[in-house]
């Protein structure tokens, strides 16, 4: 083979595609469609809780295209990472998603599923050899961080998906998984170069994101050559440019040339793009540098509950207050934990974000940012539950609304509030306990791969 082509349709499952692109891509004959079903950009509360922060119905959809067309074309489908976390309760979720697409359409198909859920058992082992290292500025974890996690996945890498598809599977359903992998698996598999098929796979998986204007809800499309790679959106509102492409492959990375990964790195020190057509760019360059010593490492995932949140959304208009609203917040603090503190509720987070001020810059201290003529003001309460939390919020809510400060000339309300009930129960909340590297002896090992037959969809 001396051509790839891989058709990305969007940038995470569930967020849409427009039919004529999606049409497009598959006139041009693909060898495999590939999907990226999730992220942790989202924060560590799905994974914690356990559900999908994409829409069901709106992953059906997508669903719904791709999986026929692909059936028909007799080409693999590949979703990484579903469910949005990759946990066995998001890949059970995508699973009965599949199942009920097969059923409804009368589709008959091979089905790989692949769980990237560890044990907490094999984890505590590993932590214990020596075999979890941390990652950048992250600190060890400790056995509580391993016990209290709701559920602890890996993040595999080329080999299971390869697995599966040496198997014969049409449809390849993953846990959580190497983002680039699910585009790069099969050209992998049959003896592309690593580094270039990876490289690819980055720019691929946030799909028209990569050209201008760029979308995550628009299809991209790649072809896979002996020493490149070319890049082509599928919409003819977008172009690939050079600046475009290059721009993205420096997306989630701290370092502009190195980008690691499951059992080694992706170096781009020689990479180069060049404009093609119009609308597209080859890439060439790319180099997979594998790990030293042969050593595999897989990321590690998970996350526990830290508290439960309440918040409330106020707004302010009154110059006056505007002008002091600092030394306000720290005042209607001071009245909270004063308030409470013989009470014996005294184990919470009060925090108030001021949008229109400091609402995003406000975690860079000591920058001087203009403070608009209105506020948007988010009050937020965490404590040990929820009940805590909603006393917290509600009391820190009234405070600010009447709190007396200087030179104030009316005694209405300081606050405007947009929505009645004013306080939003939010539930838990969860914060990473696992985001560490663990040296594993196979890359297949914590990643089983799983056949079945799913006949208008049974699973046999």
């Amino acid at each position: 083979m001396k051509e790839l082509r891989v058709l990305s349709p969007t940038a995470i499952l569930g967020y849409g595609f427009p039919e004529e692109s999606f049409n497009e891509g598959m006139r041009k004959k693909p060898h495999v469609i590939a999907v990226d079903g999730g992220s942790t950009d989202p924060g560590p509360h799905y994974l914690g809780a356990g559900y999908s922060f994409t829409d069901r119905n709106a992953v059906k959809r997508d669903l719904q295209y791709m999986i026929p067309a692909a059936l028909k074309n007799n080409i693999p489908v590949i979703v990484g990472t579903s469910g949005g976390s990759g946990a066995d309760s998001h890949l059970q979720w995508t699973v009965e998603i599949v199942q009920e697409i097969a059923k409804e359409l009368n589709l008959n198909f091979k089905l790989a599923v692949i769980s990237a859920e560890i044990d907490k058992s094999i984890v505590k082992q590993k932590f214990k050899d020596g075999k979890i290292v941390p990652m950048d500025a992250h600190a060890m974890p400790t056995l509580k961080d391993i016990e209290n996690s709701t559920a602890i996945v890996g993040q595999m890498g080329l080999e299971p998906h390869i697995e599966a598809l040496e198997k014969g599977a049409d449809v390849i359903l993953a846990g959580r998984t190497y983002d680039p992998v699910s585009f790069a698996a099969l050209a992998v598999k049959e003896g592309f170069d690593e580094g270039l098929a990876t490289h690819m796979g980055k720019i691929l998986e946030c799909a028209a994101i990569a050209s201008t204007p760029g979308s995550g809800s628009d299809c991209m499309f790649a072809y896979l050559r002996e020493d490149e790679f070319e890049l082509e959106p599928l919409s003819p509102i977008r172009k690939c440019t050079e600046l475009s492409v290059a721009a993205h492959t420096l997306y989630e990375k701290t370092n502009p040339y190195i980008l690691p990964g499951p059992g080694g790195i992706l170096n781009l020190e020689k990479t180069t793009f060049t404009q093609n057509k119009e609308n597209s760019v080859i890439v060439k360059g790319s180099r997979h540098i594998p790990t030293e010593d042969d050593k595999y490492f897989v990321k590690l995932e998970s996350a526990k509950i830290a508290g439960y949140r309440t918040v409330s959304i106020a707004s302010c208009r009154d110059p006056i207050l505007v002008s002091q609203i600092d030394s306000v917040v720290e005042q209607v603090k001071e009245k909270v934990i004063s308030n409470f503190k013989s009470y014996g509720l005294k184990d919470f987070f009060l925090d108030f974000k001021i949008y229109g001020k400091n609402g995003v810059m406000g975690l860079f201290k000591g920058l001087e940012v203009p403070t608009s003529e209105e506020l948007c003001i988010i009050i937020e309460a965490v404590a040990q539950n929820q009940a805590e939390a909603d006393t917290i919020c509600s009391f820190a809510r009234s405070t600010m609304l009447h709190f007396g400060y200087d030179n104030r000339k009316s005694t209405a309300g300081n606050l405007a509030f947009p929505f009645s009930p004013s306080d939003f129960k939010v539930g838990e909340v969860y914060e990473f306990a696992l985001y560490h590297l663990m040296e594993v002896d196979s890359p297949t090992e914590h990643f089983p791969v799983k056949i079945y037959q799913c006949n208008k969809g049974e699973l046999i």
